[in-house]
């Protein structure tokens, strides 16, 4: 009979229960609560009041007249939920993505015999999964050539709920470009959780280091996530031939140098070594001690 008469208070509209619904996010299987939000400004003891937790026409928890009862709990719910009795407080543990939606909270008061409505209160439940690191990876094989494109492709897996951007982040000569390609999703049909790609083809400046990022924007109050950047400088054939010349251009120059000044020692050595025989000579043509006299060889 009481549960007969939550169900039809919870179909029509109670006066002073109007105006919020309080929005909670908590993390994939990490314990949700749910706050009653009430005042208690009779200072009302639990043992006189009946609380219900309801999502939709399912019973996620019952408290009556300060005792827990499981009899009309959904099977969904069954050892999963407990209630804090001095905050009003309800813990849904582990909780998973199919347990996002609108909680009601209605408490109930026994005046002279009949059950009345005193408070209800309504919860919105998100869930959050990280997702991961952004990463990029390159489509195409072998070394980029000048004015060819480069493809990319940046993905991030295992999230909830749907991100709502990927950001391209192309830096260079102190200046970023920022691409918005389309983003594309799929989710796992047994987990629930998200994967999300884009991909980037484009071509890259020469002859300067550009730099490549990946963001991934959560929202505004999850916030942003970025992948490793990725380097890439492409060197024109021409300045590569020019490097070629200014760097062989001076090794030459220091070999001829080399060159010259051996040529110029083994030169000298030579001249010195004749002039000193052509002495030798000279002295045995002054004088011969056989003979007395002087003679040539």
């Amino acid at each position: 009979m009481e549960v007969f008469i939550f169900f039809l208070y919870t179909m029509i509209l109670l006066p002073g229960t109007t105006g919020t619904v309080y929005q909670v996010k908590s993390f994939l299987n990490h314990t949700a609560y749910l706050s009653c939000y009430f005042p208690n400004s009779q200072k009302s003891d639990i043992k006189d009041l009946i609380v219900f937790w309801q999502k939709g026409f399912e019973v996620v928890h019952e408290v009556y007249y300060g005792q827990e009862k499981h009899d009309n709990v959904s099977p969904d719910y069954k050892n999963r939920t407990k209630m804090d009795m001095d905050k009003w407080t309800l813990q849904l543990l582990n909780a998973g993505i199919v347990d996002e939606g609108l909680y009601a909270c209605i408490i109930q008061q026994r005046v002279e015999g009949i059950s009345r409505v005193i408070h209800q209160s309504e919860c919105l439940l998100h869930i959050i999964a990280n997702y991961s690191q952004p990463e990029i990876a390159r489509l195409h094989k072998g070394e980029l050539k000048p004015n060819e494109y480069l493809k990319l492709c940046c993905s991030s897996s295992g999230g909830y709920p749907v991100p709502e951007q990927m950001t391209w982040l192309i830096s260079h000569e102190n200046k970023t470009l920022r691409l918005m390609n389309d983003m594309d999703i799929s989710q796992d049909a047994v987990t629930k959780l998200y994967n999300v790609t884009t991909k980037l083809n484009t071509t890259v400046p020469t002859n300067t280091l550009t730099n490549i990022s990946c963001l991934l924007y959560l929202g505004e109050e999850l916030g942003s996530l970025v992948s490793v950047p990725l380097s890439i400088e492409i060197i024109q054939e021409e300045e590569r031939e020019q490097l070629k010349i200014h760097f062989f251009g001076p090794l030459i120059a220091v070999i001829v140098l080399i060159t010259i000044l051996l040529g110029f020692v083994i030169l000298k050595n030579r001249n010195i070594s004749s002039s000193n025989q052509g002495k030798l000579l000279l002295l045995i043509q002054l004088y011969c001690p056989s003979c007395h006299r002087l003679c040539s060889l």
